[in-house]
């Protein structure tokens, strides 16, 4: 059965209306009962309404369906429930007189044992005072106080530096002296003093009548007095 949307492609056709393409190929599926999109079917229609006078097709009304009136029934009320809240008996007054003195005799027994604690822990604490002894100085053997000499190390190893320095009351120089164990002389020299009176030097432990070790003695010499001190020596 051919589609009778046909017969107003054939008049749309014929009068040269709408796409001649669109046209041909509708009727061509029309012919051989082929789907015809509804993009197609309103195509057509739209142009047989416009050209052709045909009329719109009106939808039928729709009727909406009834519903009926849903009727919620009674919800009985809840009534609320009073609870009584008992109050605690009250304690009588003895307990609490009871209760009162257990505290006071807890607190002292605390307090007793708080001071027993302390007593121990400071007892503890108490340690001898540690004497701090202060370092040896190389002093000179003869102490003089208008003539001193001084090394700042008491022993010195071979090719070591050895610091001298010492305080003179004189006003003119000083002149100073190494000798080894064997009482040789291995080293002099001669300073000029500060204007506070003081001198200082450095000597070279080592060379010629440094090939022993020992005690060597240092020696210094202002004209008025001499004094000396002494270090050892390892090669």
């Amino acid at each position: 059965m051919a589609d009778p949307l046909i017969d107003d492609v054939k008049d749309l056709l014929e009068k040269d209306f709408g796409d001649d393409r669109i046209l041909k190929q509708i009727h061509r599926a029309c012919e051989n009962n082929e789907v015809i999109s509804n993009f197609e079917r309103n195509y057509v229609r739209k142009l047989a309404e416009k050209h052709l006078g045909r009329k719109p097709e009106t939808p039928a009304p729709v009727e909406k369906p009834v519903v009926p009136d849903v009727v919620l029934p009674e919800t009985p009320s809840v009534q609320k429930i009073q609870t009584i809240q008992s109050e605690p008996p009250k304690a009588s007054s003895s307990s609490s007189k009871n209760s009162k003195l257990m505290l006071g005799i807890g607190g002292v027994a605390l307090v007793v044992i708080i001071a027993v604690a302390v007593s121990f822990s400071g007892i503890s604490d108490i340690t001898p005072d540690v004497v701090n002894t202060p370092d040896v100085v190389n002093t000179p053997d003869t102490v003089s106080d208008s003539l001193t000499i001084q090394t700042d190390f008491s022993s010195y190893n071979n090719q070591d530096i050895i610091s001298i320095n010492g305080v003179s009351n004189t006003q003119s120089s000083v002149n100073l002296s190494i000798e080894n164990q064997k009482g040789e002389l291995v080293w002099t020299e001669q300073l000029s003093l500060k204007s506070d009176g003081r001198y200082s030097t450095l000597a070279i432990a080592g060379g010629p009548g440094w090939e022993g070790s020992g005690t060597y003695t240092i020696k210094v010499d202002n004209g008025v007095e001499t004094n000396f001190n002494t270090f050892s020596f390892t090669t």
